[in-house]
């Protein structure tokens, strides 16, 4: 695992050996979800609102990154 940035209480983190479409996940303390990467829509999972709309505007600038480190991670 990756982490790619910190949010106050979450964090957005990439993971070697994941499956399905590339994407990356939000935790935090009570909550998990994965995001595609290409689309930024969750895939699985649920986020409280302001930290969803933070991390994705955050992955939105990085989309480049997040998905070069999942490409190095999952090859």
């Amino acid at each position: 695992m990756v982490t790619m940035h910190r949010g106050p209480n979450w964090k957005i983190s990439v993971y070697a050996g994941d499956h399905g479409v590339p994407h990356f996940h939000i935790e935090g303390r009570g909550f998990r979800a994965s995001v595609a990467i290409a689309t930024l829509e969750v895939i699985v999972g649920t986020v409280p609102r302001p930290v969803k709309v933070t991390a994705l505007d955050w992955a939105l600038v990085h989309q480049a990154e997040l998905r070069a480190k999942w490409e190095e991670l999952n090859p």
